[in-house]
């Protein structure tokens, strides 16, 4: 059982235990990376009793047996919960919370779900713990509390509970890392992670690449005063800040330049950068990187891979360890709004593990006004929470800033948003590059007429079976093109280029897509016409035309059109159409600050309670601190609903050695990352028409499961239209947005 009266932690081949981890020795080592990763928000001392307790029942003759071959699964995460629980009072339910779900994550209070609730857990009958641990483990005898905690009474549930997912966050990585320690030093590999340039040394080199623009236009003159002027504000506490620069005013560097003289001014130590879609993730992501230089590839995670372990199946022994996520501690950080968001609002430790290394960080929230507004009202106080007590400073970057703050009469809204951009109604007026009308009601006919009539035009619409349509109609004109996300990445962004030289050399390109060319593509066309949608959509569609300021506005058309044929249009959009059209009439110009703020205003008034469509701040804040429901939140806070499923396609040479790779790897982490710009997703429904029809099959299902779906039958990857398929079934998967 134990040698010498020493409990252990985790085990070896080794039967003698010479070289198996002292349980005593793991509790301290996590306790004190768990208070060192709970510090940057002042709850070192919460964090640091929780790594105490984490592992408590192992100070048992059931668990010890185990670890010495013995069958059978033995609960060794109860018995710290329930001390926690009985010596600190509601801080300490707090803390079991986190304690009790360390490798399972973190259950309900009281309401049933899929775990077992943690008032069942603190009344259950554990295995007796040997009385040698209270003379191991130096317990306070006062509850540990936050250093310095700022309330907002009408969100006093909300808060807590938003506490206990940072300090799982610190215990469930403090856990990780010291496990990682244990087996890595067994197997004689360093137990060294890999060194970060400092953010100093990326400054730097960003000032070497900026030193090397030109302002040589009256567009990149501005660009340069926009960037001036937001580092400038640097100094300003850590807290909440808007950036509303147009687009085309070079936001994507200005932020990056803000957030690192911010960091280094106030000692913060990480930049994430929280951006809507993938695709801009991949293109911001590469941008950063060339413009710093060497220390780019070093720098720089992405996280928003397909490929996701979902932590349910993670064994404890050193196998976890293969598994275990990212944890953000790269100096700057490229993720999506789902990654974000979701991890904010989870239960499970693979999502929670990073949020911690939010704490003390500059967040730069691109296309601010995407966050999805069935979960508005949640995320925006979970921003207003990261600044008001995790000295995070955010950043709500974006071209259309949407009326969030408490002023604007928004339930909840944020306060004290220092504006980053220098007079913007000049700023917008000089950048103003365009002429926007409403057409009226316009045939698919009108539409492939207006693209037949003019050499270079872009039309965005609503749905990829309609712009698969209007495509066809065209197909036969000179530089007909078609844009869906039915098309994997490489494929697009080869497209894209041709796009783009076709535009540089004035010859003809009539691009037909779907909205997935508004998300920071730039092309440059000198007429756009886009169906109706929301305001900020419109001023995104906006964006693609005259880009570079190269022709005057006049000559510089965006016409929105209302769909005359029998196209669907998803129930939201729909919604935002209604909002901007209500612009339409009230303002001559749509797109002025005025009148976006005014769109905003109309749409959130519109949405009311829809704005929190599942309740999420009711039900939280009406829950005791012994019934918080965390796995419930978890369940409701889905930025997407509908499951999408990566298909990989072999699309060329590389895709193709990545996948005989994938064959024999044990370890896929970089292969992943070589087939993501492979990937196309798709809704259930299609992937179940596809396997049911033999076209797509499980790469090493023994393995990996369903987690590698390659498409075998490249018959229905079309050069033109990506994924494409005939079947009826397929075909009703296919209406999406994108």
């Amino acid at each position: 059982m134990t040698k010498g009266k020493v409990f252990f932690a985790h085990s070896t081949e080794g039967y003698d235990q010479s070289d198996w981890q002292p349980l005593e020795e793991h509790l301290k080592a996590t306790a004190s990376l768990a208070a060192a990763n709970a510090a940057h928000f002042g709850c070192a001392a919460m964090a640091r009793t929780m790594g105490l307790l984490h592992d408590l029942g192992k100070y048992s003759i059931p668990f010890q047996k185990r670890l010495l071959g013995e069958s059978g699964r033995v609960d060794h995460a109860t018995a710290g919960a329930i001390v926690a629980y009985e010596r600190y009072g509601s801080v300490g339910t707090l803390l079991a919370y986190g304690i009790a779900g360390h490798h399972t994550g973190l259950a309900n209070g009281r309401n049933d779900g899929k775990r077992i609730p943690l008032a069942e857990r603190l009344s259950r009958d554990t295995p007796p713990l040997d009385p040698m641990w209270e003379s191991e483990i130096s317990l306070s005898t006062s509850a540990p509390e936050p250093e310095a905690f700022s309330p907002r009474a009408e969100q006093q549930s909300f808060q807590l509970a938003f506490l206990e997912r940072m300090l799982f966050s610190s215990l469930v990585d403090a856990d990780y890392r010291d496990t990682e320690a244990f087996y890595t030093t067994l197997s004689g590999r360093s137990t060294e992670r890999t060194g970060f340039p400092s953010l100093e040394a990326l400054r730097a080199e960003l000032d070497n690449t900026l030193s090397g623009f030109r302002t040589d236009t009256d567009v990149n003159e501005l660009r340069a005063e926009i960037l001036n002027h937001a580092r400038g504000e640097a100094e300003h506490e850590p807290g909440l800040f808007s950036m509303t620069v147009p687009t085309g005013g070079g936001k994507t560097l200005t932020s990056l330049a803000f957030a690192l003289d911010h960091a280094i001014r106030h000692s913060l130590r990480r930049i994430i950068f929280v951006i809507p879609f993938t695709s801009i993730v991949e293109q911001n992501a590469a941008v950063f990187r060339e413009a710093l230089g060497p220390y780019g590839d070093s720098a720089v995670l992405e996280h928003h891979s397909a490929y996701q372990d979902d932590g349910k199946n993670a064994p404890e022994s050193a196998e976890k360890l293969k598994k275990a996520m990212e944890n953000w501690e790269a100096p700057i950080v490229v993720t999506t709004s789902v990654q974000f968001f979701e991890s904010l609002f989870g239960d499970r430790p693979s999502q929670c593990r990073k949020l911690h290394n939010i704490s003390g960080s500059v967040v730069i929230l691109d296309e601010a006004q995407t966050l999805p507004l069935k979960l508005l009202r949640p995320s925006v106080a979970a921003i207003d929470e990261l600044a008001r007590n995790y000295r995070t400073s955010l950043v709500l970057c974006t071209a259309t800033q949407p009326a969030l703050k408490a002023r604007d009469g928004f339930k909840g809204g944020l306060e004290n948003v220092r504006e980053l951009a220098p007079d913007r109604e000049r700023i917008f007026n000089r950048l103003r590059r365009i002429t926007l009308r409403h057409v009226g009601a316009a045939s698919d006919k009108d539409i492939a007429d207006a693209l037949r009539q003019n050499a270079q035009a872009l039309t965005i619409v609503n749905n990829r079976r309609h712009a698969r349509c209007l495509y066809e109609k065209i197909a036969d004109e000179p530089g007909a093109y078609h844009l869906t996300t039915l098309m994997c990445a490489r494929h697009r962004s080869q497209m894209l280029a041709e796009i783009r030289e076709r535009l540089l050399k004035g010859l003809s390109c009539r691009l037909v897509s779907t909205s997935l060319i508004e998300a920071g593509v730039d092309v440059d066309f000198p007429l756009v016409l886009r169906a109706e949608t929301g305001l900020d959509s419109i001023a995104q569609a906006a964006g693609r035309c005259n880009r570079e300021g190269k022709h005057a506005p006049e000559d510089s058309e965006v016409r929105v059109f209302s769909v005359a044929d029998d196209w669907p249009t998803p129930p939201e959009l729909q919604q935002f159409a209604q909002a901007a059209r209500a612009i339409f009439r009230q303002f001559d110009d749509p797109l002025a600050l005025e009148a976006i703020h005014a769109y905003f205003r109309e749409l959130y008034w519109q949405k009311g309670k829809e704005l929190d469509a599942n309740n999420i701040l009711g039900r939280v804040n009406r829950s005791q601190i012994d019934n918080l429901p965390f796995e419930w939140i978890s369940d409701q806070f889905q930025i997407i609903e509908s499951t999408m499923i990566p298909i990989i396609i072999p699309y060329d040479e590389i895709a193709q050695e990545a996948i005989r790779t994938l064959e024999y790897a044990e370890r896929v982490g970089g292969i992943s990352r070589t087939l993501q710009p492979y990937v196309v997703q798709i809704p259930e429904q299609g992937y179940k028409a596809l396997k049911s029809a033999g076209a797509i099959q499980p790469l090493r299902p023994e393995q990996f499961g369903e987690q590698f779906l390659l498409l075998v039958n490249q018959d229905i990857y079309h050069p033109l239209y990506g994924l494409n398929w005939d079947n009826a079934a397929f075909i009703k998967a296919e209406n999406s947005v994108f």
